[in-house]
């Protein structure tokens, strides 16, 4: 059995703290549960919680690198994309109706073999994913 039971958080680096927090607060109901200031070893920093034990950690970068910017292979590493989840195909089609009214870009609801996926781009440009399980015969409601 394995010894991990899920992924805490994943980290985004960005050139506005502030434009990301409000954008998943907004869009996924998001609360700030910890922000801190620049330091010697990090930018300004948020930690948002999606639910339950799950997080984005925000991490604000002065020289303007987000998660989409071309990378160096010596270049700070952050995140390339990720994925996150909601618990039916509903909860998926009224984020997507929230994302479109906001102006977000956001792709139609597309039905793999186990999950419906919206793709969709934040703020900073990032391509990400929501992902809906899937049973095989579930059809779009």
């Amino acid at each position: 059995m394995p010894l991990s039971v899920g992924i805490n958080h994943v980290t985004s680096s960005t050139a506005d703290l502030d434009r990301l927090v409000t954008f998943y607060s907004q869009m996924f109901g998001a609360r700030k549960v910890f922000e801190s200031a620049k330091t010697d070893t990090h930018g300004r920093m948020a930690i948002v919680e999606l639910g339950g034990t799950r997080y984005v950690k925000i991490v604000e970068d002065e020289a303007g690198t987000t998660a989409s910017a071309p990378r160096t292979p010596s270049a700070h590493a952050v995140t390339e994309r990720f994925g996150l989840a909601v618990d039916s195909y509903s909860a998926l089609r009224d984020l997507r109706e929230r994302m479109v009214r906001a102006g977000a870009d956001a792709d139609e609801i597309e039905r793999l073999p186990a999950q419906w996926v919206l793709r969709f781009t934040d703020p900073d440009g990032t391509p990400l994913q929501v992902c809906a399980h899937a049973q095989p015969g579930d059809d779009a409601v």
